[in-house]
């Protein structure tokens, strides 16, 4: 069985005209990005918290190719398809698309979502896009982590087991 994934979108070009259809409703965007490898429960906060921001949440997930070159040639640990048909059981997810470069930075840059989110940890770090999202009057909000989750450390005990 090939499972269905209405929330992944194939290219730039499609959330573009997707994102063209909400402006043109009034309708306010929302980005975030991430690898979203081993999803838990800080990833769905982040994501729900995001949501609340406004109408539509894109989420922009790191490809397997991205992630090898951003962590280690054994990451990922769940493959990109995978990752993101579990981000679109999420209510909170409207829209996925996949990115094989380091950073989000060309989609959010042609995007210019309303508001784009990262975590916390990001706090006086560069952030990927943030310079073109200030000055096209757009913001960038950190949300509060979940203290001790993250995928890195369950893949850690599990290798303790």
């Amino acid at each position: 069985m090939h499972l269905q994934n209405k929330k992944l979108v194939q290219n730039l070009d499609e959330l573009l005209s997707l994102c063209a259809d909400y402006a043109a409703k009034n309708k306010s965007i929302v980005m975030t990005n991430g690898c979203f490898d081993i999803l838990h429960c800080g990833h769905t906060h982040i994501l729900e918290e995001s949501k609340k921001l406004g109408d539509i949440l894109i989420v922009a997930v790191n490809s397997d190719e991205s992630i090898k070159k951003i962590k280690s040639p054994n990451r990922p640990i769940v493959a990109e398809l995978d990752r993101s048909y579990v981000l679109s059981c999420l209510s909170s997810v409207d829209h996925i698309i996949l990115f094989n470069e380091e950073t989000p930075e060309k989609i959010i840059s042609k995007v210019l979502p309303d508001i784009l989110v990262k975590g916390s940890d990001y706090k006086g770090k560069k952030i990927a896009g943030e310079d073109i999202l200030i000055k096209n009057n757009k913001k960038v909000a950190l949300i509060d982590l979940i203290d001790g989750k993250s995928s890195t450390s369950i893949i850690n005990k599990i290798l303790r087991l």
